[in-house]
């Protein structure tokens, strides 16, 4: 019996994907994954992708912050998912963003001040638009009937396709101890051992040195802002593709 989950989590979409990791602002390594990938930009829009197979792109979250172009980032995954072409996820960076932006007090701190800059040289209506995107994205969303679920930090089979504040706090972060270690950064528990669904779990968050399948579940964070690389997992062929930092913008 397929399971009830709720709508907006579902994603009725037909076709391939390519899933990207973290990206954090690297654009021109992003437009080189991207032509690597198959996809050409828009003679008129350089933002809007399309790809001869039409192939649709799934982005896992944390747009920005710590690299050296954030607006472009977002101008692109905007652009793609308004016209149908591209989906994104929620990351605790951009959700970070998205708070700032709607004027609550947060703290200015792992590359928000880049990403806050790179705004102010940009007109009053993007950093608008990028404030109504970020409101829109969801904590995870449900692709292929079921078979894929693409998140940002972490997931458990009970909790795909409902929501609650929980839910989408772990979805934003993982499970944390509540502590923080010696960088200032929440202190992480794991929990791809324990996942037992049936679902392909596409996630980043969490720096790795390479991406592989582990227990149906896959990070697509190679750190490319820390001068690793910017991974795209090809679905469902389920082979990678990368493409190496141009520098490390970030410690």
């Amino acid at each position: 019996m397929q399971p009830q989950y709720i709508q907006k989590y579902v994603i009725d979409h037909q076709g391939s994907f390519d899933i990207i990791g973290d990206i954090h602002g690297c654009f021109e390594e992003l437009i080189t994954l991207l032509l690597k990938l198959g996809y050409t930009l828009d003679a008129e829009n350089r933002f809007l992708c399309d790809h001869p197979e039409k192939r649709s792109l799934i982005f896992l979250g944390d747009l920005t912050d710590r690299g050296p172009n954030s607006p472009d980032v977002l101008a692109l995954v905007m652009e793609n998912v308004l016209k149908g072409r591209a989906f994104c996820v929620n990351g605790n960076h951009d959700d970070k963003l998205r708070r700032y932006l709607k004027g609550n007090k947060v703290t200015v701190s792992h590359g928000l001040e880049e990403t806050i800059e790179q705004l102010s040289l940009k007109p009053a209506s993007f950093s608008k638009d990028v404030y109504n995107f970020l409101e829109s994205l969801q904590s995870h969303l449900i692709f292929d009937g079921g078979k894929l679920v693409a998140t940002h930090a972490a997931m458990k089979e009970k909790y795909i396709g409902r929501e609650s504040k929980g839910i989408r706090s772990f979805c934003l972060y993982g499970p944390v101890t509540g502590k923080v270690d010696n960088d200032g950064l929440p202190e992480r528990l794991p929990w791809v051992d324990s996942y037992t669904g049936k679902a392909l779990i596409a996630y980043g968050h969490e720096t790795v040195k390479e991406s592989r399948i582990e227990n149906n579940t896959v990070n697509l964070d190679t750190g490319c802002v820390f001068g690793g690389k910017l991974t795209a997992l090809r679905y469902p062929e389920m082979t990678f593709m990368s493409v190496p930092a141009q520098k490390q913008y970030a410690k």
